[in-house]
């Protein structure tokens, strides 16, 4: 026998001087792409290739950090083909009170002589009866002082 034979086949990773570990690649993967995108973002996308190779969930869960409810939902959408949204981080908060009369706003302002941004709200809750502070008034003229 020869002694090539009887000798165990190294990972290419090894002979890089690199984690034979799977696990450990994978993790120093995902902190490659997070200089790239959100963790979430990285997560997600870790766990749909893992889930892709037909590794466990719970496994998945473990090498991710996904919680096994995300993990499974993404396996669901994988199977069912539904994946157009499965990279979408974020959204679902809530519509501001304003969105609608922005315009509106904008231009009484300008047509009238307010000195406060509590004047200002007063004149939006006469007008268009909707209340809000006199923060929210600032950051309305701020956002539409830099858009203009």
């Amino acid at each position: 026998m020869s002694k090539a034979a009887n000798t165990k086949p190294q990972s290419p990773y090894e002979d890089a001087g690199q984690p034979s570990d799977a696990g450990q690649i994978i993790k120093t993967i995902m902190v490659f792409l997070r200089m790239f995108m959100c963790e979430t973002l990285v997560k997600r996308i870790m766990s749909m290739v893992l889930i892709s190779v037909g590794v466990s969930n719970n496994r998945v869960t473990e090498l991710t950090g996904l919680c096994d409810r995300s993990v499974r939902a993404l396996k669901k959408s994988l199977e069912n083909g539904g994946i157009s949204n499965l990279l979408h981080v974020g959204g679902g908060g809530r519509q501001g009170k304003l969105i609608d009369v922005e315009k509106a706003i904008i231009e009484e302002i300008n047509k009238n002589n307010y000195h406060t941004y509590q004047q200002i709200a007063d004149m939006v809750d006469e007008k268009f009866g909707i209340k809000v502070s006199p923060d929210t008034i600032r950051r309305l003229v701020k956002k539409t002082a830099l858009e203009n």
